[in-house]
């Protein structure tokens, strides 16, 4: 229970990566961190790319993200819809400003490179968006997990126990 008191914000929509989404929440969980799932809507049921539903706790509009320790983005294709909205960029910058932990899988870097934050970061992603971090100005590398200050990037589902291990080392160190 390392992670007691820290509070950590989980933004979804539809045909989000299920694994991407669910095993960091839940391994966070597991270390004793209090862990929410922010939609769109929050009366709405959202459905993962394998089918898995999840039901957020809020809506972006409810969100204090004042409040919370860390902001994850879980990949498939919902960052495409992620970065669309204001309210998600918004926390995206808050986070970054206060150098909080942000952790982002796959296509979640689609999410960060609209926020305009991975200017010189170290990261990496689903090879298929390499190009894309790459013209944002980060330095993209081909590896499991990438820790760069509060940014925390991995991947695929393979590296999921390396990106949860980091999340949660990551939380500990913050204090």
């Amino acid at each position: 229970m390392n992670l007691k008191e820290k509070k950590v914000l989980s933004v979804v929509d539809h045909e989000f990566e299920d694994l991407e989404l669910l095993y960091p929440h839940l391994r966070l969980q597991e270390e004793g961190a209090i862990t929410h799932i922010a939609g769109k809507k929050a009366d709405v049921e959202y459905i993962g790319k394998y089918g898995v539903p999840v039901k957020p706790d809020y809506c972006f509009d409810q969100v204090n993200i004042e409040e919370y320790d860390a902001l994850l983005v879980p990949g498939g294709w919902a960052p495409d819809k992620l970065r669309r909205y204001d309210e998600v960029l918004e926390m995206v910058k808050y986070m970054n400003e206060q150098k909080r932990v942000i952790g982002q899988i796959c296509h979640a870097g689609w999410v960060l490179i609209s926020a305009n934050i991975l200017h010189g970061k170290k990261v990496t992603s689903t090879p298929g968006i390499k190009d894309d971090m790459i013209n944002a100005g980060a330095e993209w590398h081909n590896e499991e997990v990438i820790v760069d200050g509060h940014i925390i990037s991995s991947r695929r589902p393979p590296d999921l126990p390396a990106y949860g291990k980091a999340l949660a080392d990551a939380l500990k160190n913050k204090g």
